[in-house]
């Protein structure tokens, strides 16, 4: 698993010697001491992404690099839930939602990112296990992750997703190690069940005020 901590807009998990499988701008498998979700501001339009991560981190007084996901979505609305050596942080935002099939009626590309670019909503997700999982157990985890994310989300929004979600798991080297990590083992029921919790607690923190979309072309940047 990891610490968190939330400075300035970034929030950092803190897993001392972790391997991450990541997805989006950056991904793949990278060995760092900590993950971080970064809440950028409206207008946003930065196109240099590492060099932005990288003096993010740095002003919210974080040393340590590592892969970082990008978000339009405050940090106050980040959750967390554990269970079994599993942990999960959210941050759930649908100003951008892809649906499918992308184009349901044959009026409007359902699927496409709006002009305010990829970051504008966005559901981050960031999963950590203090199992010691394989390359294969890993991106299996992340499937699990995403179809999780993907399941909850449906439920919650009538979509599977936004445009830009980004996802990273984590494992721990030293922990007990676990060879299968697919829904039905141990590790892989937990991540489901935190991501599941984690989740539906930020949906409902970003959402406690406002709705969230109906349609696509009814979203902020559908």
């Amino acid at each position: 698993m990891f610490e968190t901590t939330i400075r300035e807009g970034v929030l950092q998990a803190s897993a001392p010697g972790a391997r991450w499988l990541v997805t989006g701008w950056n991904g793949g498998y990278v060995d760092a001491d900590a993950a971080y979700n970064v809440a950028v501001p409206e207008g946003w339009n930065r196109t240099d992404l590492g060099a932005y991560a990288t003096e993010r981190r740095s002003a919210a007084g974080f040393d340590d690099s590592g892969p970082t996901l990008l978000t339009g979505v405050d940090m106050k609305h980040a959750a967390g839930a554990e269970l079994d050596g599993v942990r999960a942080v959210a941050t759930v935002g649908i100003s951008n939602p892809a649906a499918l099939p992308l184009d349901p009626d044959g009026t409007e590309p359902a699927g496409l990112v709006g002009a305010d670019g990829p970051e504008t909503g966005t559901v981050n997700l960031l999963v950590g296990t203090d199992r010691s999982l394989s390359n294969g157990a890993l991106a299996t985890l992340l499937a699990v992750a995403v179809e999780a994310k993907a399941a909850t989300l449906q439920q919650l929004t009538g979509f599977s997703g936004t445009t830009s979600d980004a996802v990273a798991v984590g494992t721990a080297p030293d922990g007990e190690e676990a060879t299968f990590a697919g829904s039905a083992t141990r590790v892989g029921d937990a991540t489901r069940a935190a991501v599941r919790a984690a989740l539906q607690t930020s949906f409902d923190s970003r959402f406690a005020e406002s709705e969230p979309p109906a349609t696509v072309s009814a979203a902020e940047a559908g």
